[in-house]
């Protein structure tokens, strides 16, 4: 039976790990914030995180909260 040198097993190991590291940043990704887009048309505002197709402009600054809410203040009150 032939004995396997360490740095092959060790490569072995490490070797599908860094074939996935260029994968890191995809996963930390955040969420797309929210706009309020006005048809071109006939003025109608919608809620959307992108636009909802040709004939559609933003009509809002970006939204941090889901559904264009702002997000909600917290406020930490110390006790005593």
């Amino acid at each position: 039976m032939p004995v396997v040198p360490r740095f092959l097993f060790a490569l072995a190991l490490l070797l599908p790990l860094l074939s996935l590291s260029p994968l890191v940043p995809l996963v930390q990704a955040a969420p797309a914030p929210w706009y309020y887009w006005r048809s071109m048309v006939n003025g109608v505002r919608v809620c959307a995180q992108t636009s909802p197709g040709h004939g559609w402009e933003r009509d809002s600054v970006a939204y941090e909260g889901p559904g264009c809410h702002p997000r909600r203040k917290v406020l930490i009150v110390p006790m005593r």
